[in-house]
């Protein structure tokens, strides 16, 4: 059974507002709406929302930048961002300001709900505190990351492609594979999304650090290993 949640949706088009609004209330959720960034800041504020739907051009700023000022408050609610711009550079400045997932319009509704189920059962309570592998150790439930004691401040994104290779040591991950369990997206193969982040990945956990953990099978995918498999 889908968890129902309460849901924010920012997004200055009326119409589009009122189909989101109607659409996920028929799906069980309660839905408020704001109209740009300074109400959606308000409204995020004022009461405890499980997800946050913004659009990005919004008419009083950007929804980039509501989501760096909503992560400044809260590291952990969901952020999803539906918008026209669907580019990749859009996206990859999406996932950096703190966005959790990223849909283009025109969407499908059945899309949508799959997508908020999905996050909503990334926010459950885990019952494994910590998952550890050589000296990196991920902290669930602060969704935190050491490495030989070493704090790691990660991108939520760069947090859950990382939780995805220490779920998966030693074996490799093709491209579509981290792409459909990371970004619940198929792999386009015209684009270098997934070695962007693999590489801001890297300069994380492994730049400086003399053992390096993310390697590369040419023409294959990556292997999470704390020896170097090649």
């Amino acid at each position: 059974m889908q968890h129902m949640a309460k849901i924010l949706v920012i997004e200055d088009e009326n119409r589009m507002a009122e189909l989101l609004k109607r659409g996920l209330e028929e799906s069980g959720h309660t839905v408020g709406t704001a109209t740009n960034v300074s109400e959606g800041l308000r409204m995020f504020a004022y009461e405890k929302q499980d997800i946050i739907i913004s659009d990005i051009m919004l008419p009083d700023g950007s929804g980039f930048d509501l989501c760096r000022d909503i992560r400044r408050q809260n590291e952990t609610v969901p952020i999803l961002i539906l918008t026209a711009l669907g580019t990749t550079d859009d996206k990859l400045e999406g996932f950096d300001s703190g966005a959790d997932d990223y849909m283009v319009k025109p969407f499908d509704f059945r899309e949508l709900n799959a997508r908020i189920s999905i996050l909503l059962k990334r926010c459950q309570i885990p019952t494994v505190e910590c998952i550890e592998y050589a000296d990196l150790k991920v902290y669930l439930r602060t969704k935190s990351v050491s490495r030989n004691g070493q704090s790691i401040i990660l991108t939520p994104k760069e947090y859950n492609l990382l939780l995805f290779f220490v779920q998966n040591p030693e074996r490799i991950l093709t491209r579509t594979e981290i792409a459909e369990k990371v970004w619940d997206t198929h792999f386009d193969t015209g684009t270098n999304f997934i070695d962007v982040y693999i590489n801001y990945l890297r300069k994380k956990i492994d730049k400086n650090f003399n053992t390096k953990l993310i390697h590369t099978k040419p023409g294959m995918g990556f292997i999470f290993s704390y020896e170097n498999p090649y």
